[in-house]
């Protein structure tokens, strides 16, 4: 089995990146967002730590936002409980999916959280500034002192670069990108 780990920044492109491979992805955002909709634990766990802010379940988003706003120390707390159940759901995932020939990481901070397993082949996708702000603007919990906050956290974007084994230009339409991984998987496959 091929893992193929998708790098770059907020608003990069990065799922629409791995969602054209056409092999199964494991989308970190997505699972977060099932957590708070259903683990009643990881609800019990945020609210002891976080009283004053988290009250209800499912787990609101602008409650999240909210306790990520007030202390930037939260984001730490926050990420200590929901890491380890992403994990879990990550190494499921993979077990599940072991017979298929690729399997895609969606993982917003991939390096940053040591999982950068062996024979992990890292995929940057690389946009422009403007395209990424412009693509931000577009979701619907947009939030720049949060995306500000975010990037606080992760490791340098020359950085990811530089250890990916590939880079994908992201121009933000849809038949370039898929020309470019169409490419980018035709390499992989023949290594």
């Amino acid at each position: 089995m091929i893992k193929i780990g998708i790098l770059g920044d907020i608003g990069s492109g990065k799922t629409f990146v791995a969602n054209q491979f056409g092999y199964p992805v494991f989308n970190a955002d997505i699972e977060v967002s099932k957590i708070y909709k259903k683990n009643k634990n990881c609800f019990k766990l945020l609210k002891k730590n976080f009283p004053n802010q988290i009250f209800s379940f499912p787990i609101k988003k602008s409650e999240i936002s909210k306790l990520i706003l007030l202390d930037e120390k939260n984001l730490k707390k926050l990420n200590k409980i929901v890491h380890p159940i992403v994990r879990i759901r990550m190494n499921r995932f993979i077990n599940r999916n072991k017979k298929k020939k690729i399997i895609i990481l969606d993982i917003p901070l991939l390096l940053e959280n040591k999982i950068k397993k062996k024979n992990l082949t890292l995929v940057f996708v690389d946009a422009k500034r403007n395209e990424i702000i412009k693509n931000l603007k577009k979701r619907k919990n947009y939030n720049s002192k949060i995306v500000k906050l975010l990037k606080k956290f992760q490791l340098s974007l020359y950085y990811k670069k530089k250890v990916s084994n590939f880079i994908i230009k992201n121009n933000f339409k849809m038949d370039t990108v898929k020309k470019n991984v169409k490419l980018i998987k035709a390499k992989i496959l023949n290594k």
